[in-house]
Parts: C-alpha cells; sequence; structure tokens
C-alpha cells in the first residue's frame, strides 16, 4: 500500500509541476520536501539558473498533462465505448457491441498501473531536475533527461494528432 501511495504522490507532484514552474523559485523547493519527503539544498538564486529551470520544468509539465489526458481519455473510452464509437465491426474484440466494449474496457483498466507509474516517473524526475538546476548537490543528466523526454513528447503527440 505505501508504494502506491508513493506512486500517487509523486503523479500528483508531476502534475503540479506545472503550476509550480512559473511561480516563485521557494515553493519549487519547498513542494518536492512536503509532497514526498524529498529535499533540495539550494544554491543561491540567480535569475538565469530559475528561469533554465522554470523552461525545461514547464515542458516536463506539459508533457505530463499530455500523458494524463492520454490516460483519462483511454478510460473513459474503455468506460463508454459504446456511446463515443459509430461502429465496431472492425474494433478490437468486434465484430460484437460486447466483445468491442469488453476489450476497450479491459485494455482502459489495466493501463490505469501502467499510466500511474508514468506519471509517477515522470514526478521523480521533476525532482531529480530541480536538484540538477537549483540544487546544491546531484548530478545533471536530468537535464538531458528532460530535452530528450520533451522530444519523445512531441513526436508522441505528433503521432497522436496525426491518427486522430
Amino acid at each position: 500500500m505505501s508504494v502506491l501511495l508513493a506512486w500517487l504522490r509523486a503523479a500528483v507532484y508531476a502534475l503540479w509541476a506545472l503550476p509550480l514552474a512559473v511561480g516563485p523559485v521557494p515553493p519549487r523547493l519547498r513542494v518536492p520536501r512536503r509532497l514526498l519527503g524529498e529535499s533540495v539544498n539550494p544554491r543561491r538564486y540567480s535569475a538565469p539558473r530559475a528561469m533554465w529551470h522554470s523552461v525545461l520544468s514547464a515542458a516536463l509539465g506539459v508533457v505530463t498533462w499530455f500523458f494524463a489526458f492520454l490516460a483519462v481519455l483511454g478510460g473513459v473510452r474503455g468506460l463508454l465505448y459504446p456511446l463515443l464509437t459509430d461502429g465496431y465491426e472492425n474494433a478490437w474484440g468486434g465484430p460484437t457491441l460486447a466483445g468491442a466494449w469488453s476489450t476497450h474496457l479491459l485494455i482502459g483498466v489495466v493501463l490505469v498501473p501502467v499510466w500511474l507509474l508514468v506519471l509517477a516517473g515522470l514526478g521523480t524526475l521533476q525532482v531529480h531536475l530541480t536538484r540538477a538546476v537549483l540544487g546544491r548537490l546531484g548530478p545533471r543528466w536530468p537535464v538531458a533527461m528532460v530535452v530528450l523526454v520533451c522530444a519523445a513528447g512531441v513526436l508522441l503527440f505528433l503521432g497522436w494528432l496525426a491518427q486522430v
């Protein structure tokens, strides 16, 4: 149960990081400690570091919100599949409505822990990013990882947009 709670807290932090990115620096350092128990020992505040953190954290926050949108979309589509589709003959689980609905519902339910794990991972990456840019100690790999995740998120968004 504590692992699930830790995942939920990290996922909440991932979603909360976007509004934090556009605010002042002290809450960016305080929220990880209060929500996750992860302390960030700050450097001296500098405008370039705060701006760099804002840009990277906001970009990762947008990717996080897109993943959350996909999770909600998948869950709602699974639950309300008969109301949201006009044809199910060639759908997964078709050619009957019951088969298509049960398949979409099962996929939507099975993917909930996967989506939660992805959001928790993005929240953990946000904490590492805060330590790397605003913290006194911490490796520099989170900056490169955030750039890669954001690039992959853009490609995923473009692919999703093309298939809609």
